[in-house]
């Protein structure tokens, strides 16, 4: 098997695994960063979301060979102490119910106000579509996000 040479979380990090394992198990099986979840293993339900070079990427279904040098920041990553203006506004908008979903929530939420700083509802509600939330807590999560871009 090779070894993965791979920049997490602002840490060179390595992991002997298959070129076909995803991420998403490299990221919790071998490196215990479990922050990241899994939920469907179908790129579909969002709970997985980590960032690549700053995009929003489904970690269930990318193979860690496609990796290669980019940078990789997930949950425990976004911010040292937990002060990121996403994490911030989810604490203040008292956001997670059952929390599961919340860490794939917060990275999407955190790519698209790097991109849009300051969105309309509209686009707010576009760019969380693809995340689920089994609890139902979209009116919070919008809310938490549109409290995050006045923190930016």
């Amino acid at each position: 098997m090779p070894v993965f040479k791979l920049d997490i979380n602002g840490k060179q990090l390595e992991a002997d695994v298959a070129a076909d394992t995803p991420l998403l198990w490299v990221l919790r099986d071998h490196l215990g960063l479990v922050g990241t979840k899994y939920g469907c293993g179908i790129a579909q339900c969002g709970a997985c979301t980590v960032h690549i070079n700053g995009a929003a990427v489904r970690s269930c279904s990318l193979p860690v060979s496609a990796v290669k040098t980019a940078t990789v920041i997930t949950i425990e990553g976004l911010s040292e102490n937990g002060d990121h203006p996403v994490q911030q506004a989810w604490d203040e908008a008292d956001v997670p119910q059952c929390g599961y979903c919340q860490a794939g929530q917060m990275m999407t939420a955190a790519a698209f106000l790097k991109k849009n700083p300051h969105p309309t509802q509209e686009e707010i509600e576009t760019a969380m579509h693809g995340n689920i939330c089994r609890c139902g807590a979209y009116h919070r999560i919008r809310k938490a996000v549109q409290l995050a871009s006045t923190k930016i």
